[in-house]
């Protein structure tokens, strides 16, 4: 399933790792693609929206 997700503080590379791999935390066989410009995130997983949104913040990234 498709999610996607808005990220705000994403400035460089580093950030996008450590988006991604929080994202992996929850979801080792995710899809990831981010848009750091505009701060979207798209997610391919099943897993909840709910866990992958607090593992993001858990990185210090504000998402919805």
């Amino acid at each position: 399933m498709n999610q996607i997700f808005h990220v705000q503080g994403m400035t460089c590379g580093h950030c996008e790792r450590a988006v991604t791999q929080a994202v992996k935390t929850v979801d080792p066989q995710a899809e990831v693609r981010i848009n750091r410009a505009s701060g979207q995130v798209d997610v391919v997983s099943d897993k909840p929206r709910e866990a992958i949104l607090a593992a993001i913040s858990e990185e210090g990234y504000a998402s919805t």
